[in-house]
């Protein structure tokens, strides 16, 4: 599970190494868009990296939605829940592994 830490470039040492491959063309324009951005390579992918990483993650724990869309959500999660026809049927055979 992802915690999110607030991170500090007084405490915090960087002590993890990363090595990746990338073919020349990727690396010419991330070096050119690093170079744009008056950042160093290394400062700039591992910022996209994090930027990237936290949006994904974020997806995935954050949801905005308004009043009324939490009211239908509540609604569907409070009804009971719905068996459908053919796993009822499924469940009513013995089992294969019973004898």
């Amino acid at each position: 599970m992802y915690t999110h830490r607030v991170m500090s470039p007084a405490t915090d040492t960087r002590s993890e190494r990363w090595n990746l491959r990338a073919t020349r063309d990727e690396d010419a324009l991330v070096r050119e868009a690093a170079k744009l951005s008056e950042e160093g390579l290394t400062g700039f992918i591992r910022d996209a990296a994090i930027q990237e990483a936290k949006r994904v993650l974020a997806d995935r724990q954050l949801f905005l939605i308004d009043e009324d869309e939490m009211q239908q959500f509540n609604e569907l999660l409070d009804r009971p829940a719905e068996v459908p026809e053919g796993l009822r049927r499924l469940f009513s055979k013995p089992s294969v592994f019973s004898e």
